[in-house]
C-alpha cells in the first residue's frame, strides 16, 4: 500500500515509519521540517503544514490511507487549540484529497476507567498531560461524528515504552487493557505493529480500540 504517515517523527511515528517501511509499504511523510527525516528506500518526504487541510489534500491524494501521529508537541503553549487545530485539518484534508481510509493515534486519557468516567477525569491523571489528553478525546468525538471515512482511533495501554518487537498484542476497546491490577503497557515498536496490523486488514473502522502486550 502507498500510505500518508503525518508526525513521522515523534515517538510513536518514527516506531510507525519503521513498521511500515519494513513490510514493504510506500510511505510518504508530511513533515513541516523535511530535514528532520532521513532519506530511506521506499519513502518520499513532502513539506507540509498539516494544519492546513488544503495542504494535507493535495499531499496526500491517491493514497490507500493516511495515518496520523500527530502532536504539536506536550511543551506547545497552545496545545489544546493547536492540537484540535491539526487534527481537524487532518480530517478535512483527507477526505477532500478523496482518501476513504483514516487512522488516528490518539491517547489513553479517554479510555472508561469505570461507567461514565474516563481517565483524563480522574485526580490522578498527571497535569502535564492533561491538556493533549483533553484534546485527543475531542479528536476522536469529532471522528465519531464523521460517516464518511473509513477511520479508527487507537489508544495506547497506559504504559507506553520504548522496547523491542515482539509482534505480540491484545485488543481491547474502550477501556485500559490491565495486567491483574496494574496498568496494561505496551512497546511502541509493538504499537506500530498492532496499528499496520489494522493497516492492512482493518478490524476496527468508524471504531476506537486499544492494545497492550
Amino acid at each position: 500500500m502507498h500510505i500518508a504517515l503525518i508526525g513521522a517523527t515523534g515517538f510513536v511515528g518514527s516506531a510507525l515509519l519503521n513498521e511500515l517501511l519494513q513490510r514493504g509499504h510506500r510511505v510518504t511523510a508530511l513533515a513541516r521540517n523535511p530535514g528532520k527525516i532521513a532519506p530511506r528506500e521506499g519513502l518520499t518526504v513532502v513539506q507540509v503544514d498539516v494544519t492546513d487541510a488544503a495542504q494535507v489534500a493535495q499531499a496526500v491524494r491517491g493514497m490507500d490511507a493516511v495515518t496520523s501521529a500527530y502532536n504539536p508537541g506536550w511543551t506547545h503553549p497552545d496545545l489544546y487549540d493547536e492540537f484540535l487545530r491539526g487534527s481537524r485539518a487532518i480530517t478535512d484534508g483527507t477526505k477532500a484529497g478523496g482518501v476513504a481510509r483514516l487512522l488516528v493515534v490518539g491517547g489513553a486519557g479517554s479510555l472508561y476507567v469505570a461507567p461514565g468516567v474516563q481517565l483524563v477525569d480522574t485526580p490522578q491523571f498527571p497535569a502535564e498531560w492533561k491538556a493533549g489528553a483533553l484534546a485527543a478525546r475531542e479528536a476522536l468525538n469529532l471522528l465519531r461524528k464523521e460517516s464518511s471515512l473509513h477511520w479508527t482511533f487507537v489508544s495506547p495501554p497506559i504504559l507506553l515504552e520504548p522496547g523491542e518487537r515482539t509482534g505480540s498484542y491484545r485488543l481491547g476497546t474502550e477501556s485500559p487493557l490491565m495486567n491483574g491490577d496494574q496498568p496494561g503497557r505496551i512497546s511502541v515498536t509493538d504499537l506500530a505493529v498492532a496499528i499496520v496490523d489494522e493497516l492492512e486488514a482493518p478490524r476496527h473502522v468508524q471504531q476506537r480500540f486499544t492494545v497492550a502486550h
